[in-house]
């Protein structure tokens, strides 16, 4: 449960160092930064979405059209010409009174959203490295899988059937793998893919549970963040967390930050510096 109190520190870390720097602090729920090329963050609140200037820290509202029920899955497209968002649309049906979770994607700048999925619950993360499809978390009955579209729309492809949740999803820069969060094998941890679903690996065996694997630019590291105490299959809110970084080539780990408060909203989708150096996210305070 996301509190009316809330205070969001958009903050970013350096990956050689861990040295944080608080961006900008509000008094207000944001959640989910996406860093675009040209120094900006795309972060979302209340079913809007916006941009923060990483110079100036100016915040402006991203017009977003009738979508005005955005979540925090919204991914930008590799050729910086769309945001593809997940707003829940009000024609279906859901236990929230809210809609359900549908993809579409939108220009960078703004403007009117064009629909991607047909099916509903879908939870975009992530675009093919070429543009052409994106990758997301579709609940299809009782199952939460992972599903690849046509960036255009068209019929989804199923690339997961195991039992637990699958989530998270998202291509490596060449395409070859898929980077996603499972709860396979009763306990949430980060997995690995061929990019048509096959030979899935296992990356972490721990203690945590480990959520959204967000892979470097450059192809070299994985960052995702850890809930301290096991949640079973949720990722909720207020929570003690911290963001861990892999080495892809030898598969150490290590913290990338102290534990903070956050979880759900502080690092669901990308959020990279284009030049693979640091990471945004988002940490709280809850009064």
């Amino acid at each position: 449960m996301i509190l009316q109190d809330t205070t969001s520190f958009i903050q970013t870390v350096h990956i050689n160092d861990g040295h944080i720097d608080t961006i900008a602090t509000f008094d207000k729920h944001f959640e989910a930064p996406n860093w675009h090329p040209d120094n900006y963050l795309i972060i979302n609140s209340k079913g809007k979405l916006y941009t923060l200037d990483l110079t100036s820290n100016k915040l402006d509202v991203l017009d977003s059209g009738f979508a005005d029920r955005n979540n925090n899955d919204h991914v930008i497209s590799p050729d910086l010409k769309w945001l593809g968002i997940s707003h829940y649309v009000k024609d279906s049906a859901s236990q929230e009174g809210r809609g359900q979770s549908v993809i579409f994607k939108m220009p960078i700048t703004g403007g009117t959203p064009q629909r991607i999925t047909q099916e509903s619950n879908s939870f975009l993360h992530g675009w093919k490295p070429d543009g052409s499809a994106v990758i997301y978390t579709g609940k299809r009955g009782d199952n939460f899988d992972i599903y690849a579209i046509d960036s255009n729309g068209g019929k989804e492809i199923r690339l997961t059937t195991t039992e637990g949740l699958d989530d998270g999803p998202e291509y490596s820069p060449d395409g070859k793998y898929v980077y996603f969060n499972s709860f396979r094998t009763g306990k949430m941890q980060i997995w690995r893919m061929q990019a048509n679903g096959s030979n899935p690996e296992q990356m972490t065996f721990d203690q945590y549970s480990n959520w959204f694997p967000h892979v470097s630019p450059d192809g070299k590291w994985i960052v995702y963040i850890s809930y301290v105490e096991d949640q079973g299959q949720a990722h909720p809110f207020g929570k003690q967390v911290k963001l861990r970084l892999m080495d892809l080539e030898t598969r150490e780990i290590r913290d990338l930050t102290p534990v903070f408060f956050g979880g759900q909203g502080s690092i669901n989708v990308p959020s990279w510096s284009p030049d693979s150096r640091q990471v945004a996210f988002v940490s709280y305070s809850v009064n």
